[in-house]
């Protein structure tokens, strides 16, 4: 019997079979772990190495230097940040020759086929280590090629976040590359100083000598007459009398100035100006528009902010690492007749469209702007970050989590409960539209990845059905012009077999022409949620059609249970139950009877697949009241995940009405709910015994020692609340409707 704690760590021996208090560890435990903390900003080079369209950093030093002499040697050189001890894949795609060091130590030397074979992929396994780690990379020049491609395996989902070494680009993202030089070199102290080494280091920090003799505007935009631009800064009143603030320059042309919104000063020409105007005690936003004359006089203003002949300081409006020196913020050049919405100018979620073309905002450095980054995390001076959390991820274990966390703060009139969840969707959706623009310019989005890089359900239908369960807490406008993005791809875009049947192509991958009982999840509800938010009931159709389809490739009827795959390519089920696999299958089934109408042409058929899934998974349920990772290995270790959903899809069922013998499913369900608190959560409403995301296999043996268990995995805590609220709603249905077994307890 597996043991992740002692009895006295339980949940259950803290608080017996109070739901509501275990739910409420539960959610407060994820919150806490979980801060709403907003994305990090850091400056980022668009003349530096970016990402392709797999998430590869492409350092094709072929194109960036045609002219290199044969047998140079070119460098580059990053940081990545470790939390904890973490493993992860990268790939190397050799242009030539490379060798790549982690942590000074040689991981990789390319060899001869490497370099020669365009489609050759290197996987290796790197330890990253908690603290600062270090990517060194030697490439030299070859009539073959230069340079290579660099990244994380399934980079949309393992994302690999990049900074620039040494303390003058402290908090920058991406990486450093040398000049071709004639000689090797050893690797430098990456934390250390940059001019302590004679290589020359690109993309360049600082400006030109003739760019530093141009004024701001000029240098960022060039002169561009009849176009205009803003900046933006916070002004940091720290006087209380309440006297007027002075601002102060010289502007070459006409300037329009906010402060905190309101209009406060308009500068009608050129030259030096001087106003008084009212600022509110505290950081305020102050924003100027300025013009760029039809004159060839250099575009620029500078601002000075005083009170009573004490100056005030200018401050960046957006935390920037990488930007310590800076104190605005500039985006245009926007067209004459082109007036961007005034309080969109003092966000940084929002892209700006100039005309025919979008922008956002950047800084007065080359071809410098600011990006937001997925991290959560800050760096100090010390060069230390902070633990990551989930919130303001796409990601589908966090769409199941968003959906436990609604469903529990329904469940407990908890408002802060279900606030916190809608709003980490918000944070999602209200960047989706950077997002797009993100990929547009630096190839790979640096947030928001899997909705943007939209190619598989996994991408979209968790996630995207949570977003749909929130909209009725917010009425987000971001959401539906999103959902009716994954709805087209489900339904119109979407790979099929010939019947109609989802599956996955992914050609040349590991999962290539393969259908899996995941993709239920992946799928079903979303198009189910999508119905009955817009309407649309062919979207329910297919939900429906999906489970008759699916049932005929995977479900095994000797035991009344579901094949985790069909593996196309062999024309056959690998016949291995995978708990979650059956877990996920048997939640969205749920899912989908709630909604269809009783007259649907499928809901019979689909009553009785659910009983008889159902009835599959009772008999194989442990003693413990939990179920096994293989369900009919019971040598394999018992999994908390699939047990949740089995008390999930059993509690709705005996609520719904669907079972025709429902005793046995509230006793099953009981137990397993049971067996959780005293075996899976511990009294902090820590998750145990959640297994990691999953491959594939036709052995028992991958599921059982391949895939471990993680302590507080995504895939587990959303899906325990869904099942401690669901096994409550049975209690208090069946109370409410006097049903009574001498063998069913109903504490």
């Amino acid at each position: 019997m597996t043991t992740y704690f002692s009895e006295p760590q339980s949940m259950y021996y803290r608080f017996g079979e109070d739901q509501d208090q275990v739910l409420k560890v539960l959610a407060e435990r994820y919150i806490g772990a979980n801060a709403q903390a907003d994305f990090v900003y850091r400056v980022f080079q668009k003349s530096g190495i970016l990402q392709n369209e797999k998430g590869l950093y492409d350092l094709n030093l072929g194109k960036r230097f045609p002219d290199a002499p044969k047998d140079h040697i070119s460098y580059a050189a990053a940081l990545v940040w470790g939390d904890e001890d973490r493993n992860l894949d990268v790939l190397v795609r050799c242009y030539g020759p490379v060798r790549f060091y982690f942590n000074e130590q040689l991981a990789y030397r390319s060899t001869v086929m490497d370099e020669i074979s365009p489609d050759a992929t290197v996987k290796l396994s790197i330890d990253i280590k908690p603290g600062w780690n270090t990517i060194w990379l030697e490439m030299k020049n070859t009539p073959a090629g230069f340079g290579c491609q660099f990244g994380s395996d399934e980079g949309k989902v393992r994302i690999l976040n990049v900074f620039a070494p040494f303390q003058e680009r402290q908090g920058q993202a991406g990486w450093v590359f040398s000049q071709p030089n004639r000689t090797a070199s050893k690797q430098p102290d990456l934390l250390g100083k940059e001019s302590d080494y004679s290589l020359n280091w690109l993309p360049e920090t600082d400006w030109s000598d003739e760019d530093k003799t141009k004024p701001a505007f000029e240098r960022i935009f060039g002169n561009l007459p009849g176009k205009h631009a803003y900046a933006w800064t916070h002004l940091n009143n720290n006087d209380s009398t309440g006297n007027a603030v002075r601002l102060s320059g010289q502007s070459s042309g006409s300037l329009s100035i906010w402060i905190g919104g309101k209009s406060v000063a308009q500068v009608k020409e050129a030259g030096p100006f001087e106003v008084d105007v009212p600022a509110s005690f505290g950081r305020s936003d102050l924003l100027v528009r300025i013009e760029c004359t039809e004159t060839a006089k250099p575009w620029h203003f500078n601002l000075n902010a005083t009170v009573s002949g004490k100056p005030l300081s200018l401050e960046l409006p957006q935390r920037v690492h990488g930007a310590s020196r800076e104190s605005w913020l500039y985006v245009g050049p926007f067209e004459s007749e082109v007036e961007p919405d005034l309080q969109d100018l003092t966000r940084t979620d929002r892209v700006y469209q100039t005309g025919l073309e979008q922008t956002y905002w950047r800084l007065d450095r080359p071809d410098a702007w600011i990006r937001p980054y997925y991290e959560n995390a800050m760096l100090s001076n010390k060069w230390t970050v902070g633990s990551v959390t989930n919130y303001g991820r796409w990601d589908y274990p966090l769409g199941v989590t968003v959906y436990g966390l609604l469903r529990t703060g329904r469940y407990l009139q908890r408002p802060d409960i279900t606030r916190y969840a809608a709003e980490h969707v918000q944070a999602c959706t209200q960047m989706y539209e950077y997002s797009l623009w993100d990929r547009e310019q630096y190839g790979f989005p640096a947030v928001n990845q899997q909705l943007v890089m939209l190619k598989m359900l996994d991408n979209c239908g968790s996630f995207g059905s949570a977003m749909l369960e929130a909209y009725s807490e917010c009425h987000e406008p971001t959401f539906l012009p999103i959902a009716e993005r994954i709805a087209d791809f489900m339904l119109s875009r979407l790979e099929r077999q010939e019947d109609g049947a989802f599956y996955r192509t992914c050609v040349g991958e590991y999962a290539e022409n393969t259908m899996w009982a995941d993709d239920l999840y992946m799928s079903t509800p979303f198009l189910v949620r999508y119905a009955r938010v817009t309407g649309n009931s062919a979207a329910l159709d297919e939900a429906a059609r999906q489970f008759s389809l699916y049932r005929k490739y995977l479900f095994m009827p000797e035991f009344k249970i579901m094949s985790h795959v069909y593996d196309f390519k062999y024309g056959q089920a690998t016949q291995i139950p995978w708990g979650r696999g059956n877990g996920w299958t048997l939640f969205s089934l749920t899912e989908v009877l709630e909604a269809l109408p009783a007259e649907h042409p499928e809901r019979p058929a689909l009553i009785d697949f659910f009983n008889e899934l159902c009835e599959g998974y009772a008999a194989l349920q442990g003693e413990s009241g939990l179920w096994h990772q293989v369900l009919n290995v019971p040598q394999t270790y018992e999994e908390a995940s699939c047990t949740a959903m089995f008390a999930y899809g059993f509690a709705r069922g005996v609520r719904f009405g669907w079972f025709k013998d429902p005793e046995v499913y509230v006793t099953a369900a009981e137990r397993a709910w049971k067996g959780l608190i005293c075996k899976a959560i511990d009294r902090q409403g820590n998750v145990h015994g959640v297994c990691s995301g999953s491959r594939y296999a036709f052995t028992a043996e991958y599921y059982d020692q391949d895939l471990r268990t993680v302590t507080n995995d995504n895939h587990g805590i959303g899906i325990m609340m869904l099942a401690g609220t669901e096994v409550a709603k049975m209690k208090k249905h069946l109370a409410e409707h006097r049903v009574s077994s001498p063998a069913v307890s109903h504490s």
